[in-house]
């Protein structure tokens, strides 16, 4: 469309060029060619014009996107140490006494070797049932005491070579075919020779050698 209108033009100027050639030239004029420049000038200088007229798409500078506002972050909390969230306790360890024993120092299990003179003890068992038997050293001059358990079947007897001379308790549980019953004994034993409980239903004798 630019080039069909600057063509127009042109043509305009050269029929106007050539009606002033018709007519009686008057004092000397401007040469046809300086006129032809002339008028491709001024054509050159209106198509520059309307370019300039035509307005421009102008880009729209970019536009930062918002970014979301960053939320706020806990700072964490150091955990405790296990040192110090946990107190322990310290152990102290509390010696044996009377108090801890039901008032009875002695009333615990009679461990070996002991101290003193040894002796022998036999345990009899003169029924026709099974025995459960706990023989029980009183304290002796050297602080032994304590007790021991055994068992026997109906008939049987046990000798016992690592027990000191001493006073003795004998309790025993009898269970017979046909009845239950206890039996109790006790005696004191002054030397090593054999020395022999002998358990019955009803009762336990200690008799010397």
């Amino acid at each position: 469309m630019k080039r069909t209108f600057i063509v127009t033009l042109i043509t305009a100027i050269a029929l106007v060029i050539s009606a002033c050639g018709s007519q009686t030239p008057a004092e000397p004029t401007v040469s046809a060619q300086d006129i032809q420049s002339t008028a491709v000038a001024a054509a050159f200088t209106i198509v520059a014009e309307t370019q300039a007229a035509i307005p421009t798409n102008t880009p729209v500078p970019p536009t930062d996107t918002p970014m979301p506002t960053p939320l706020p972050t806990d700072t964490p909390v150091p955990s405790p140490t296990l040192e110090s969230a946990l107190v322990i306790p310290t152990f102290t360890s509390v010696p044996t006494t009377a108090s801890n024993t039901g008032g009875d120092p002695c009333n615990k299990a009679l461990q070996s070797p002991v101290t003193g003179d040894l002796t022998k003890i036999r345990l009899k068992n003169e029924t026709k049932g099974s025995l459960v038997i706990s023989l029980y050293l009183n304290l002796t001059a050297f602080g032994e005491c304590g007790y021991r358990g055994y068992n026997l079947g109906p008939n049987e007897s046990t000798t016992i070579t690592d027990l000191p001379t001493g006073c003795y308790n004998v309790s025993v549980f009898v269970t017979e075919p046909n009845k239950s019953s206890k039996s109790f004994g006790y005696g004191c034993i002054n030397n090593t020779d054999l020395w022999e409980f002998k358990i019955f239903a009803e009762n336990t004798i200690l008799t010397s050698p």
